[in-house]
């Protein structure tokens, strides 16, 4: 198969959909790799290195997206790529199209088959492809979190681990699942006080067990999250739904209630965002201040350790990679139904009924499509 690798366009994306050692798995499978000029550069994978991998090297992503029969990349294509698709090209890579209805009425016009890693799941309900990467950004959360809390930075001006004799920050966790449990355990680590709510009791246990007196479990309610919010100096909303668009936990008139110069850090923006004050931002621009209180709600968190995020990435993807290029993508989800659950798009429909349910488009169940 053809596989294409174009260059991330979105601002200040340096992740890449394939390390060289993943096309050279490829390669020697018998399939054509072809990746653009410079996709990898920004974290140390040269052209040279891709060359060696026995990659072709493309000049421009019109290139890539003309020659190839499926697309590896890491980011949703933006307007200008989803131009170039076509009906018998296959995409993969995270979509987040519940939050983002232009881009999925794009897909749709291009006729392409469209598989997102988000949604892409084991049989035990995780999501393995949106592990690596909610593990990078739950991690993250508490560091740009506890930057964003220095006064210089517009915060309240406080360490999250205090010292001898002055208290913790006050770390609030909404989620206890993957990026929630690292979020936890980075903040645990610092020696803040931190709080993780869940709305599942079993997950709570788990936790209670794993970091015993470290931390507290309070089950979800609108009350708890708006006693606690009350208090935090730190929230970070880690809260998923696979497809759905996010809940939104925090309202603004709890944001209000909030200390000046507090943070909020959003790890679901991608899907909505579970504050209702949060918007997108970049990382050129990554915060706003909202009411007194500090917002991060960055769409690609990860993109911030790019050379991080794209090996634990790549480690993840490859298989599916490996299976679309030797089966094709109708065989290979025949024969993964988790691989299944990725497909988003197909023929101009909406292939999977959570992200049809939070764009108020028309469902196609997998089996007509």
């Amino acid at each position: 198969m053809k596989i294409g690798v174009p260059k991330e366009i979105k601002i200040h994306e340096y992740r890449v959909g394939l390390v060289p050692a993943g096309v050279l798995e490829l390669v020697r499978a018998g399939h054509q790799v072809l990746v653009q000029t410079g996709a990898g550069s920004g974290i140390g994978f040269e052209d040279a290195h891709y060359q060696a991998a026995g990659a072709t090297i493309a000049a421009t992503a019109e290139q890539v997206f003309a020659w190839a029969e499926l697309i590896v990349k890491v980011k949703e294509p933006q307007l200008a790529e989803c131009k170039q698709l076509r009906k018998d090209q296959t995409l993969f890579t995270y979509l987040h199209l519940a939050a983002d209805r232009e881009q999925a009425l794009a897909l749709m016009a291009s006729g392409a088959t469209a598989i997102a890693y988000e949604t892409v799941t084991w049989p035990d309900g995780s999501l393995p492809l949106l592990t690596p990467m909610s593990e990078v950004a739950g991690r993250m959360s508490v560091q740009v979190g506890a930057n964003c809390l220095q006064k210089a930075n517009g915060g309240f001006g406080v360490l999250l681990g205090g010292v001898p004799g002055v208290a913790p920050a006050k770390v609030v966790v909404l989620g206890g699942g993957v990026s929630g449990t690292h979020a936890a355990e980075m903040a645990v680590g610092l020696r803040a006080e931190v709080t993780v709510v869940d709305r599942s009791v079993k997950r709570l246990r788990e936790l209670s067990s794993i970091f015993g007196n470290q931390l507290k479990t309070v089950y979800s309610t609108a009350h708890a999250i708006e006693e606690l919010v009350r208090e935090a100096d730190l929230v970070v909303g880690a809260v998923l739904i696979a497809g759905a668009a996010a809940p939104k936990l925090v309202t603004h008139a709890m944001v209000k209630t909030m200390k000046q110069g507090a943070v909020l850090v959003d790890i679901a923006i991608d899907q909505g965002g579970c504050f209702e004050t949060s918007r997108p931002t970049t990382h050129a621009e990554p915060t706003y201040i909202l009411d007194g209180v500090i917002h991060y709600c960055v769409t690609n968190m990860p993109g911030a350790v790019p050379r991080t995020s794209t090996v634990a990435l790549t480690n993840a993807t490859l298989p599916y990679v490996k299976a679309l290029a030797d089966h094709g993508w109708r065989k290979a989800i025949a024969a993964d139904r988790g691989l299944a659950q990725g497909l988003n798009v197909h023929a101009g429909a909406v292939t999977h009924e959570a992200v049809a349910r939070a764009l108020a488009l028309e469902y196609r169940p997998l089996a007509s499509a």
